[in-house]
């Protein structure tokens, strides 16, 4: 039986239900909990339902401190374009007053649904939720987060025990066979032999940096350097595995890796020992249909050596506990990433947090956040130079990047987003300003071209001419769509090369944008890019009956769900085509024309796709950037809300701004809302940058 101050609670949560300030969900575990375990304190519950609130916005835990704190960080809006109201806010605010941290930890220790690990409370198992972190910063988790988090640290941590014999003689010879002679007098050190010689003796590493950093080159030569090792030591080939955690980053590593692979053709490593063959993670660990587990796991683990994570900023706590319980404990596992992305779209942001407790360490250290220790960059070469096995030894952050320049253009505009700064809006909106008139002056392709432009709304002429240069030019999906269409008898090899000519166009242009809902989020935009297009005549069927979410030749389309029996995955793009009914089953020429979805496969070639086969699907003109990590286009444009948005942050414009390969376009309408993303930095929750002890 609940009491009447519980009873007020649930009706308050009721109200924020409603609102989408809270999730039915998240209420329902509240009252579940409640039920179940005769809790009836309200301090409890709320933190119940806190918690629960808190993993719906990529945090693993609720942190109670941060809580008391800054109770206007909780209750994330539900819907992106609209604000919560103030009495949601002031509900929350006079129930958060009337709480005292201590109290607040003491009122939950007691609770038969929190487990106290924090208080040294023998767990039991069932508690559905446990109490931890520190007594400076104490931390609520659903049990499942919980244990995963621990999962991952425990994992982590045993394959930094580890030591892996390496001959210092055979360890220099292929440094040198894959980088050169030893550069013992070069005043630049090398951080990609650096990161190959580090990670050789190692069986859990990091390699970090921003595009175009080498990440992939590092990590092909690190795994050359690896099979040499064994070669030279008399040893099998190790099984290597490469992973990314969507269809599109496997994609885009299966590239990368091959024209890499290729480049080291007379290495000692055996031939054919290094993959070139990238899976999802969710294909590696192998899915099972209907259900949250794996066929490979701690009792049947993956049988390979070494496995290797692309894009791992994007892995979330779930996942990343899941590949770490399906390794063997002698496997080493590779992370590739940069630690400045978005985070996951689920909970948790562990590659962020291992690369900031490294930072931490060094910090700590008393030393500079690239050096492993005192002695100089080369001398890391030699296993003696780095005995030490903490987390900071096994990270290192590429910092050159030899795809943009830092001097101009989106390598400068990249570099001034991303940098630590504790400048107000205001000044650091002036001096994005003036970088965009300096570079517009320049205008150096060189450098990648970045452009500013304002906007009054999506009706705007600006937009309307950006819309249909991105999408309506020569060199377009679009444009190339309607020139080359083919025509009379066409058979199937002349079909997919076209249709793989069509789907490298797309990648000349993307707009992106932060938000889901609203006219400035993917809904509304491509409501309107659709309307701009059609009256341009560029989508095929024309009429007034092409909507978005129907089906028309020129529709590109973002799988948004797994689909194991049509081996597409959750980021795979596809491209709507009308091909030659005949031709689409058997080669033959046919009057009658149908539509198709044609898909990159893994192979290089082209899967087609009937459209009523695709379940999970959206129409992709604009996309969230979150969507758009593990992506390049030759030209991004990022469009930003007329008004703030909690979402708005440094790590979404840098991730936007790396998406572009030659050309950047920044829309606004409101210099405050551009000044706030620029000081706004992301901040979840976990206990992965605590101490590793």
């Amino acid at each position: 039986m609940l009491t009447h101050t519980a009873d007020a609670l649930f009706q308050t949560l009721r109200d924020w239900v409603e609102v989408d300030a809270l999730r039915a969900l998240d209420r329902s575990l509240t009252r579940f909990i409640a039920t179940h375990s005769g809790e009836t304190d309200e301090a409890v519950l709320l933190a119940v339902a806190l918690t629960s609130e808190r993993q719906r916005h990529g945090h693993v835990c609720l942190d109670l401190l941060g809580a008391l704190r800054d109770p206007a960080a909780l209750l994330g809006r539900l819907r992106d374009d609209q604000a919560l109201g103030a009495p949601v806010r002031e509900a929350l605010n006079a129930r958060l007053r009337a709480l005292d941290l201590s109290d607040w930890v003491a009122r939950l220790a007691r609770s038969a649904a929190v487990s106290d690990w924090l208080g040294g409370q023998l767990d039991d198992g069932a508690s559905p939720l446990v109490l931890a972190g520190s007594e400076a910063q104490p931390l609520l988790y659903l049990r499942r987060y919980w244990q995963d988090e621990n999962r991952i640290r425990d994992g982590i941590r045993a394959r930094l025990r580890q030591t892996i014999e390496v001959n210092e003689n055979s360890l220099k010879e292929q440094l040198e066979g894959l980088f050169g002679p030893d550069p013992a007098q070069t005043a630049e050190p090398d951080w990609q032999r650096i990161a190959c010689a580090r990670a050789a003796p190692r069986a859990f590493f990091i390699i970090t940096g921003g595009p175009g950093t080498g990440k992939t080159t590092t990590v092909v030569r690190l795994l050359a350097l690896l099979q040499g090792l064994a070669a030279a030591d008399s040893k099998p080939p190790l099984r290597i595995e490469l992973a990314a955690p969507t269809g599109k980053a496997a994609a885009r590593l299966n590239e990368s890796i091959a024209d890499q692979v290729d480049n080291l053709r007379g290495h000692q490593a055996p031939a054919g020992s290094i993959p070139t063959r990238v899976k999802t993670l969710h294909r590696l660990l192998g899915t099972l249909p209907e259900s949250r587990r794996f066929r490979h796991h701690a009792a049947n683990p993956l049988p390979a050596d070494v496995v290797v994570v692309d894009e791992a900023s994007m892995v979330d706590i779930e996942l990343m506990a899941r590949l770490l319980e399906a390794l063997r404990p002698e496997a080493r596992l590779i992370l590739l990433g940069d630690k400045d992305q978005l985070s996951s779209v689920e909970a948790g942001a562990v590659l962020g947090d291992l690369c900031q407790r490294a930072l931490d360490d060094h910090r700590n250290a008393g030393s500079a956040p690239q050096r492993a220790s005192s002695l100089p960059p080369h001398t890391l070469e030699t296993l003696s130079a780095s005995p030490d096995r903490s987390l900071g030894q096994a990270v290192v952050m590429l910092q050159k990047s030899f795809r943009f320049n830092p001097a101009g253009g989106i390598g400068a505009l990249a570099t001034f987003v991303n940098a630590a700064s504790d400048a107000p809006a205001q000044p650091r909106l002036q001096q994005a300003l003036d970088l965009f008139t300096r570079e517009q002056t320049r205008q150096d392709p060189r450098l990648g071209v970045i452009v500013l432009r304002r906007l009054s709304d999506t009706s705007d002429r600006a937009f309307r001419e950006l819309v249909i240069e991105g999408y309506g030019a020569d060199r377009s999906a679009l444009g190339k769509m309607h020139e080359q269409a083919p025509k009379g008898v066409v058979d199937r090899q002349a079909l997919n090369a076209w249709a793989k000519h069509l789907l490298e166009a797309q990648k000349q242009f993307q707009l992106l944008t932060p938000l889901r809902q609203g006219v400035w989020g993917v809904e509304g935009l491509n409501r309107r890019i659709v309307e701009l297009l059609r009256e341009r005549g560029l989508l095929g069927g024309g009429g007034s009956s092409v909507q978005p979410r129907q089906w028309f030749a020129g529709r590109p389309v973002l799988i948004t769900r797994n689909d194991y029996g049509l081996n597409l995955m959750n980021g795979d793009i596809g491209l709507t085509l009308r091909v030659p009914a005949d031709t689409a089953a058997t080669g033959a020429a046919g009057a009658r024309s149908v539509l198709r979805v044609a898909f990159p496969s893994a192979e290089g070639g082209v899967r087609w796709v009937l459209p009523s086969r695709l379940q999970a699907v959206e129409t992709v003109f604009a996309m969230t950037v979150h969507k758009s990590q593990g992506s390049e286009f030759e030209h991004t444009a990022l469009i930003l809300p007329e008004k703030p948005n909690p979402v708005l942050t440094r790590e979404l414009l840098y991730t936007a701004i790396t998406r572009a390969k030659q050309r950047f376009t920044l829309l606004y309408s409101q210099e405050a809302v551009l000044g706030e993303a620029l000081t706004r930095r992301v901040y979840r929750v976990s206990g992965l940058q605590g101490e590793w002890r």
